[in-house]
């Protein structure tokens, strides 16, 4: 807490500082050509100015834009991956010539790392408005505008990784890009080796008493292998006239071995282990096609991705240690194969003037099915499976889902801007299997925007949309975590959560090229999924996913882009903040409570950078509340214990090729997770079991090299960064 309240303090010195700047940079000379160029509606950054930062990848310029926050869409969440289907519902804040990548499995900053620096010629910021109704409401999206000129750019970077066990993590990825006059074709492959290292301990007490029942040592050993081929072909000869084709294998695997070495209390020491095993590849096609037509253009985008799915978890349990020769004497396994299957086709049709107005319309049809089986056993000390009953373990889903939209907009003056649409979703779902469930859903979700600039520089949105959320595929089959030693129950009758989201932002240049803006938001959520209470039909209770009643957040956004040259040459800082309250009522005990899921009352991030010469170095440091799985069997909750810092040094020894030299976890900060558990659940019991793990991946250590090659599109953006 004493460093996040130094760091708030420096925080607000460092705004008051640059607000109080602010008045002498609007009276300042005009901006040289490598700064800033700002119009009625979009800031334009050239390439020459993020020639400080030597860039060596598309993606490396959007971390650089002032103020801008990258947003990988509705399927990335600070959780991990969602599956949400369709493909008007999944878009982050970034284009690309304008248009959006026709992929879901491919994420944005994977997408523009792939595309060489040297291609880049500027890009546009501005209001969501500007590329279509995927972005309405969006304070800020991304333009990154591509060169035409002909050419062959590429980039290699490789990566190792030290360990604090002395294991090195290597890993390299490749991407090349040729362009002959409107036709691009870009290739991309990569290893995807990632290998991570903790240790760590459990703490099992009695909540009543704090006795220790038991305590476990433990060892986890992380190994992603998400090795990928990707390739893409466009033909683009105009904004209206333009054809593109992408595809992904991506054979992704991941494997977790974990030592627990595990002293009772009233006990002799064991040995046990879990083992997962996954074997999760991917396979996305997908493509769009534009065509002008009655003064405007029409889009179709097609997309199809087909993934499989084979899980297995073997959590081995001991007589005693490995060194005495212990026998199994039980344990757990389980193993979940599925097929998810999406189809998708869109076409929509814009207009910049249509009666004085900029109009867009469409509609979208999605296809989507899940195959799942699980089977879930506990192995006896004869070594003997056992099966372990579960509400729903086989089951298939389809859904056929559909939207159309008409979206419309009119600037009234220089100044003020609106925009307001209407989508009305629709859809049939069927689950067969263990369970029978059909239902047919319908949602109309209006919007709409107000775009205002009263002057001096101020920029100021406000909007409001209703939302419907999607029911997570995943959510009608029941399965085991053996890691936590708990089984999810499922919930054929799941309802998707709708909510009406309000929203208002404020912006403002800060000396020169930096951005002060404020984001401030309200949601009024119906039918909130969380969890609740299930019963098979024997009368067994499972936690499991539901809806709960009103849910309501409030949150503000803060950030801070200040480039601080005047107290040092090539300096600038970076800080966002979010505070945020959120209350729904608990189904157990009908008390208001937070939201389940990473929700924290507060979380800051300050990123700070120098640039000199060949050199480049600087930190990141961030940090946020504690949150809680508020289950109806326990309590799970996740902490920082510290504030978590990288940082890292940049040495450029020619035009083309760039080193850096990474710490991550520089301040050897702690994860903690406290459970407090339930038998058999909340509403007939008494907290039963305190579970605190602690975990530590202490200190490693990365050296990156970086090398491009071409220079087709000539703006040589690697070469001024030396």
């Amino acid at each position: 807490m004493i460093v996040t309240r130094t760091l708030l303090l420096a925080t607000a010195g460092m705004a008051a500082l640059t607000l109080t700047a602010g008045a002498a940079a609007q009276n300042a000379p005009a901006q040289s050509s490598q700064s800033a160029g700002r119009n009625s509606r979009t800031t334009t950054y050239e390439a020459a100015f993020f020639a400080q930062y030597a860039p060596r990848t598309a993606y490396d310029i959007v971390q650089r834009v002032p103020g801008f926050t990258l947003d990988l869409g509705a399927t990335q969440t600070q959780q991990g991956s969602v599956d949400v289907r369709g493909f008007a519902g999944t878009a982050g804040n970034v284009v690309i010539n304008g248009a959006r990548p026709s992929t879901k499995a491919e994420t944005l900053d994977v997408t523009l790392a792939k595309i060489p620096a040297q291609q880049v010629l500027r890009v546009e910021l501005g209001p969501g408005d500007l590329y279509g109704s995927d972005y309405a409401g969006k304070s800020q999206v991304l333009n990154v505008v591509l060169s035409q000129q002909a050419g062959i750019d590429g980039t290699v970077t490789a990566a190792a990784k030290r360990w604090f066990t002395g294991y090195v993590n290597t890993d390299i990825q490749a991407s090349a890009s040729l362009r002959s006059g409107p036709s691009t074709i870009n290739l991309a492959a990569g290893t995807g080796r990632n290998r991570q290292l903790e240790e760590g301990t459990d703490n099992l007490t009695d909540p009543a008493t704090g006795e220790l029942i038991e305590h476990r040592r433990k060892h986890n050993s992380y190994f992603n292998k998400d090795p990928f081929l990707s390739a893409a072909w466009a033909l683009e000869r105009g904004s209206d006239d333009a054809i593109r084709l992408n595809a992904r294998w991506q054979p992704s695997s991941f494997d977790l071995f974990q030592r627990n070495r595990v002293t009772p209390a009233d006990g002799p020491q064991r040995d046990d282990n879990l083992i997962q095993t996954y074997r999760d590849p991917v396979l996305e096609l997908g493509g769009d096609v534009t065509r002008p037509l009655a003064g405007g253009a029409i889009k179709f985008v097609a997309l199809a991705t087909r993934r499989k799915r084979h899980d297995v978890d073997d959590y081995i349990q001991r007589d005693g240690l490995i060194e005495d020769n212990a026998a199994v004497v039980g344990g757990f396994e389980q193993s979940i194969k599925a097929r998810r299957n999406e189809t998708i086709g869109r076409l929509s049709w814009t207009r910049s003037n249509l009666l004085g107005f900029s109009f867009e319309a469409g509609a979208e049809a999605a296809y989507n099915t899940l195959d799942d089986k699980v089977d879930l056993f506990a192995i006896d000390d004869n070594g003997q499976k056992v099966r372990i009953d579960l509400p729903i373990a086989n089951a298939t889903v389809e859904e056929k889902r559909g939207e159309v939209y008409v979206n419309m907009g009119k600037t009234l003056s220089s100044s003020l801007r609106v925009d307001g649409g209407v989508n009305y979703e629709f859809s049939n779902l069927k689950v067969r299997g263990d369970a029978t469930a059909d239902r047919t859903l319908k949602f109309l979700k209006p919007n709409l925007t107000l775009d205002w600039k009263p002057g001096g520089g101020w920029h100021t949105q406000f909007s409001v949309r209703r939302t419907v959320a999607q029911l997570d595929f995943y959510d009608f089959i029941s399965f085991g975590e053996l890691s936590t030693n708990r089984v999810n129950g499922s919930n054929a009758d799941l309802q998707p959560q709708r909510a009406w989201e309000f929203r208002a932002s404020l912006e403002h240049p800060l000396l020169g090229d930096g951005l002060f803006k404020l984001d401030l938001g309200h949601d009024l959520v119906s039918l909130l999924q969380d969890r609740i209470l299930v019963f098979d039909e024997a009368g067994n209770a499972f936690d499991a996913p539901g809806n709960l009643g009103t849910g309501r957040r409030d949150f503000a956004t803060l950030t801070l882009d200040a480039p601080l040259g005047s107290l040092w040459k090539g300096l600038r800082a970076k800080f966002n903040a979010t505070l945020q309250r959120t209350r729904v009522d608990d189904p157990i005990t009908h008390e208001p409570r937070l939201w389940s899921g990473f929700w924290p009352d507060w979380q800051w991030e300050l990123n700070v950078r120098r640039d000199s010469g060949a050199f480049s170095y600087g930190f990141d440091i961030n940090d946020n509340q504690r949150f809680t799985f508020y289950r109806t069997d326990e309590f799970d909750t996740n902490l920082n214990r510290g504030a978590y810092m990288t940082a890292f040094v940049e040495y450029r020894p020619s035009p083309r090729t760039a080193i850096n030299f990474l710490v991550d976890n520089a301040l050897s900060t702690h994860a903690a997770r406290d459970r407090l558990i339930f038998f058999p659940n909340r509403a007939q019991g008494d907290p039963a079991i305190n579970e605190y793990r602690d975990r530590n991946r202490h200190r490693s250590f990365q050296i990156t090299l970086k090398q491009s090659f071409g220079g087709a599109s000539g703006t040589k953006i690697a070469s001024k960064g030396k």
